[in-house]
């Protein structure tokens, strides 16, 4: 069996350094923004800035960078605020309201359409998209074998699938999702998972091929037949489909778990104006349709009218993302870091 485990852990003082190197080299007048990487970050350069800047004569100065590390730069900085706006996943997003780094939004009817579901930050932050965490499976090797396709996270423990399966660790967001969504299966409540680290060890662990926190080796993982499933999220399993590959993703009838990126104003942040006009426009619906499209995030905003063919790529409507359940966060930020430190000891050694 392969175990791959995170190695993107860092020092706050070595992230702080980082952003602020960055930082310095933003002119007084850019908006400072600390977001998500690779297409997420294209996307806002290729299509965001250049129509931000031409409406609002802002440039921005964007730092791409995991959930972990954007909150860690904000936490580092406090008080020497470099970043004005920040994107988070949707668990490191309430840490940073907590904690007091995002300033309260400002008066908008944008806010007013996004999904009830969704408003979970008070008056603090917004979600700007949202994917389902779930299952994604080989449809080719799946009708080969004339295997049903899975319906439930329990197929992810079932004999056939012995060391055909990929599960994240705890320190990645579907990860968590799955072994949440296995913990509850078994009767457990996010405050009490430690019955489930035996009940994972013996009775899902067998099926693991693979212990693989990124896109790259989850999808080189799928692509050699090493693997058949896995616990997956919806924008990874679309962006994989696109490509040619044979995987479709699969909503639990347990529940898929959303997988929600927030942003907000950051507190003490110099740009401010320009902040919450940025983070306004990510609500638009011009840049939750380019979300979407480029990303495969589910857009926030419920006026939002996707093109058919993408609808059927992320989750979409009321219905569908009302449907997707969400962790107890003030539990499992609290607990996450123990919880990850027993999954790697007792199941990924």
């Amino acid at each position: 069996m392969r175990k791959h485990k995170s190695t993107f852990q860092r020092g706050l003082v070595l992230i702080a350094a980082t952003g602020l190197a960055i930082c310095s080299q933003a002119k007084a007048e850019d908006l400072v923004v600390a977001g998500f990487g690779a297409v997420f970050e294209d996307l806002i350069r290729q299509d965001v800035a250049p129509k931000f800047k031409k409406a609002q004569d802002v440039n921005i100065t964007y730092i791409a960078g995991n959930s972990t590390d954007n909150l860690a730069k904000i936490i580092a900085q406090k008080g020497n605020e470099q970043i004005d706006v920040v994107l988070l996943d949707d668990g490191p997003m309430r840490q940073a309201v907590a904690l007091g780094l995002c300033r309260p939004l400002e008066s908008n009817s944008v806010y007013n359409d996004v999904y009830p579901s969704l408003k979970v930050f008070g008056n603090n932050a917004t979600m700007i998209g949202v994917a389902a965490n779930g299952l994604m499976y080989n449809t080719k090797v799946f009708k080969q074998n004339n295997w049903a396709p899975p319906t439930s996270w329990s197929d992810l423990k079932d004999p056939k699938y012995k060391g055909k399966v990929v599960f994240p660790p705890l320190s990645n967001g579907f990860g968590l999702a799955g072994f949440l969504a296995i913990n509850r299966l078994g009767g457990g409540t996010d405050s009490n998972v430690e019955p489930t680290f035996k009940v994972f060890k013996a009775d899902y662990a067998p099926n693991v091929a693979a212990f693989s926190p990124t896109p790259a080796d989850m999808n080189q993982i799928f692509q050699t037949g090493e693997a058949v499933l896995a616990v997956n999220g919806s924008t990874r399993t679309s962006a994989l489909a696109d490509t040619g590959f044979p995987v479709a993703f699969v909503y639990p009838k347990e529940g898929a778990y959303a997988g929600g990126m927030a942003a907000c104003a950051v507190a003490g942040g110099q740009n401010k104006p320009a902040a919450m006009k940025f983070v306004e426009t990510l609500l638009s619906p011009e840049s939750q349709t380019v979300i979407a499209k480029k990303f495969y995030a589910g857009p926030a905003n419920s006026k939002v009218v996707l093109p058919q063919d993408v609808q059927s790529k992320v989750p979409y409507g009321e219905s569908q993302i009302s449907s997707l359940q969400m962790p107890d966060w003030s539990v499992v930020n609290a607990k996450r870091a123990e919880w990850t430190q027993q999954f790697n000891r007792i199941i990924q050694r």
